[in-house]
């Protein structure tokens, strides 16, 4: 780990290679946690490169549990968090309006760290239990066309770096890691980022993939399709500016996609939306969201199409259904929602 180190305090990038070694080292316990914080200071001071976020990525994924589901023709909706602004679970109900539309949704998420209550979170107030085997996996991703995947449960190896991550109290480069890790390797993703610089590093790091995405970032800083303003769309077919507008909706306003104050409020907010009690800023966002990801998986419809798709699913009740049959194929004493 040393020899890393001095590479990167003379100012040297590291070679996805080197990247991949070094994540190993954290990864399987072989460096200590003064090397562990001075590898995560010299991110904080200068940007990471696509090797080193490549390297970094494959690594993780190498020492990742396999929830061994049979395919990867599944879509994950997800965040890198870190945009502070507390919104209603949207990636995460969008997952459910997608399971709705009939497609196979693999959600990789984690409890909250930069917000009130990430998709763990909420989807524990919901029920949803973790750490349950790859049996139960299949069986929820066939019976209700989702399954969850809580970070902690297959990335053993985050453990390590975990206290000094706590102790540093700052953003470091593994919050930009997780939209990239998911243990499913999902074909098809939607990808939100806190910021420009972030989405340009997410489009170069998956052009140089087969996967089908969509990478936004929405310019007053929110990491999803917000309709507040001006968004960037990133897809393999290049970069554009899209407006709420232009892909047929209203502008939303802050305030309306404000999330709970609590888990369990968040809770009751996700259930409403899902049960058709939704405002329509509300049922705009987490369809417009929901629609980017059906034009991943479907490739020759156009947004109006894929919203409508969206739609139709969270209207008819689908989605929610979605819901009562992931719970009911964990086999367990859910909550009733």
């Amino acid at each position: 780990m040393k020899h890393l180190l001095n590479q990167l305090f003379e100012q040297q990038l590291l070679t996805h290679v080197e990247a991949q070694e070094a994540m190993l080292r954290i990864g399987q316990n072989e460096a200590n946690p003064a090397e562990m914080a001075a590898f995560m200071a010299v991110y904080r001071m200068r940007p990471i490169s696509v090797p080193e976020l490549a390297g970094f990525r494959d690594a993780l994924l190498s020492l990742s549990r396999d929830p061994e589901l049979g395919t990867h023709d599944t879509v994950d909706i997800v965040g890198t968090g870190g945009d502070g602004k507390d919104t209603l679970n949207i990636s995460t109900l969008a997952c459910f309006v997608v399971a709705g539309a009939g497609y196979k949704v693999t959600k990789h998420g984690n409890i909250g760290v930069s917000s009130v209550c990430g998709s763990s979170d909420v989807l524990a107030q919901l029920g949803v239990e973790f750490g349950v085997g790859n049996d139960v996996l299949k069986r929820q991703l066939e019976q209700a066309n989702i399954c969850f995947l809580h970070a902690p449960s297959f990335h053993p190896a985050m453990r390590y770096a975990g206290p000094v991550r706590r102790e540093l109290g700052v953003r470091t480069f593994f919050n930009i890691l997780g939209p990239l890790v998911n243990p499913a390797r999902p074909k098809f993703q939607v990808a939100g980022t806190f910021s420009l610089e972030l989405l340009r590093l997410y489009h170069y790091l998956l052009q140089q993939t087969d996967a089908r995405y969509a990478v936004v970032h929405a310019l007053d800083g929110y990491d999803e399709l917000s309709l507040t303003g001006m968004a960037k769309l990133a897809t393999p077919a290049g970069e554009q500016l899209v407006s709420a507008a232009e892909l047929g909706l209203t502008t939303t306003t802050p305030a309306e996609l404000a999330g709970g104050r609590t888990p369990q409020e968040s809770a009751r907010l996700f259930v409403d939306v899902l049960e058709g009690r939704a405002t329509r800023a509300q049922r705009d966002v987490v369809t417009a969201n929901a629609a980017l990801a059906i034009g991943c998986l479907e490739p020759t419809f156009s947004f109006a199409d894929a919203l409508a798709a969206a739609q139709e699913s969270l209207d008819s009740g689908r989605a929610r259904q979605a819901l009562r049959n992931l719970l009911t194929a964990t086999q367990s004493q859910a909550v009733a929602v």
